[in-house]
């Protein structure tokens, strides 16, 4: 009989087994590879996969808010490639994502339904709070941020070929953003209602980059039992 798992309420598998999926899923393996390697079938390990996603979603969903600081918004696209004959930024058929990183700490993301000012403003409003200092490109969206309340609002110019001057950039977000397109292309094609699981993990991989993955990860499902 196994001993008492602390991780995983009523599971049948025994805690060092556990330790070991979490060990793969911190160093990033597949389901697939982790089950050749614990001698769990796939399906329990994709299981797990699954669980630890949750939690790792509703942990960024307890980020704390408002965010102040000096912070850096961006939006960028998820999906397949440009539509032939669609015009616009290339958001056809795509997800797209917002997201603020404040410097040197953490990067939230939050997927929107466009990119009007009016759904910029209302996420910007609900994460800032009026003393964060910001920093954007120019895309129209972002204007009036100063009519919100916001004094401190610096932007870059990309269409000037603008990209960086002084502490004036969005080089912080845009990192993110190249992190995590080359990490979520692994997995060829991610369901619309999964791909937000991913990002979130994504998320918090990216900010706990500096730390022990795996001891982090023992730590939030200690505090939070599957």
């Amino acid at each position: 009989m196994s001993k008492k798992n602390r991780y995983y309420s009523r599971s049948k598998i025994a805690e060092a087994k556990f330790r070991a999926v979490v060990r793969c899923f911190a160093l990033d393996l597949t389901a697939t590879v982790c089950a050749e390697l614990t001698g769990l079938s796939v399906r329990t390990t994709n299981s797990l996969y699954l669980r630890f996603r949750y939690r790792i979603a509703d942990e960024r969903e307890r980020a704390k808010l408002p965010i102040s600081g000096v912070v850096e918004v961006d939006e960028s696209y998820f999906g397949r490639q440009r539509v032939k004959g669609k015009r616009g930024r290339g958001a056809y058929g795509k997800t797209i994502v917002f997201g603020i990183l404040k410097r040197d700490d953490h990067v939230y993301t939050e997927i929107i339904p466009n990119c009007t000012r009016v759904t910029l403003r209302k996420a910007i409003a609900c994460k800032l709070g009026t003393q964060a200092i910001i920093h954007s490109d120019g895309m129209s969206g972002y204007d009036g941020l100063v009519d919100l309340g916001y004094a401190q609002h610096y932007r870059v110019y990309h269409g000037r070929n603008e990209f960086a001057c002084g502490e004036r950039h969005i080089n912080g977000i845009e990192s993110f953003w190249s992190y995590a397109k080359r990490r979520l292309a692994k997995f060829n094609g991610l369901h619309k209602h999964t791909f937000y699981l991913h990002l979130k993990e994504t998320e918090f991989r990216f900010n706990n980059r500096r730390d022990n993955m795996y001891l982090e990860l023992l730590k939030l499902f200690r505090k939070y039992p599957l």
